[in-house]
């Protein structure tokens, strides 16, 4: 038996010196969850973005990083006795679980950003790759406990879901949701970015008090003006309930007092 042990042991130092390296990192990351983004901030003299950014650029590559050493393991690592199989699990499985500590403070960051700046298409896209990282962690972990036959094919069905789910759930609607939500609570609007919206987005925009609700859904206006009439079997019901909603509270504010409110300033994403 301790032979067993030290031969298992020899054989897998890389991936436990790997989860040595996370563990420190991941100290890092650690001082995110529980409420240290201000200092980190003011440390590292970052901005808002550009701390989301890194967190997901970190993620992604400690994710490329945590499969390459699960896939050389795999490859490399003896498994011939039952002690370097729970070896090879324990410190695979370790390595697994820190990178999900990474997951949650790239989602942490990104729900400070949303916080301070609302919410685009583009931040809606990150956070759900990110948890669909953070998925495929999962599955890896539990395939060291049930077996990998089946982690090509669930990874696969993850994704087609992951891209199913993100198109029926109208990105643009929980853009405009989220972004009505914050205005009732802080007051805070970015009302140039919703020029680029399309019409799911004009029921939660039709909640705004005036000016801001004109100011928001002028520039879906002017997009559904410009195409005209649709024949209905062209017409989505998004977009029917759009054009009833624009017919029954036209918009009514003029440019000049949405120009003053920034409704025609620059992009954010």
């Amino acid at each position: 038996m301790p032979e067993q042990l030290a031969g298992a042991s020899a054989a897998v130092p890389a991936p436990a010196r790997g989860s040595l390296l996370f563990a420190g990192f991941n100290s890092v990351q650690l001082a995110v969850l529980f409420g240290g983004y201000d200092k980190v901030l003011r440390s590292t003299g970052l901005t808002y973005s550009e701390y989301a950014r890194q967190g997901f650029w970190q993620l992604l590559w400690v994710t490329l990083l945590t499969l390459a050493v699960i896939a050389l393991a795999l490859r490399w690592a003896p498994r011939s006795g039952a002690a370097d199989r729970r070896l090879v699990r324990g410190v695979l499985g370790t390595l697994c679980a820190l990178t999900l500590v990474v997951v949650a403070s790239a989602l942490r960051r990104m729900d400070l950003y949303v916080d301070a700046y609302g919410l685009t298409r583009l931040r809606v896209s990150v956070a759900a790759m990110e948890l669909w990282l953070g998925l495929v962690i999962v599955l890896i972990m539990a395939a060291g406990v049930f077996g990998a036959r089946w982690l090509p094919r669930a990874v696969v069905g993850s994704a087609a879901a992951a891209t199913l789910a993100f198109g029926l759930m109208s990105p643009d609607a929980v853009v405009a949701e989220k972004n009505t939500v914050r205005f009732s609570e802080t007051g805070k609007i970015d009302l140039a970015y919703f020029r680029f919206l399309s019409a799911d987005a004009v029921p939660a925009l039709d909640r705004l008090p005036e000016p801001q609700r004109s100011c928001a859904l002028r520039g879906i206006n002017d997009e559904l003006a410009r195409a005209g009439q649709v024949p209905w079997y062209g017409m989505s019901l998004d977009g029917y309930r759009a054009r009833k909603i624009l017919d029954d509270r036209p918009v009514t504010v003029p440019y000049q007092v949405c120009h003053r409110l920034g409704a025609f300033g620059s992009r954010s994403e």
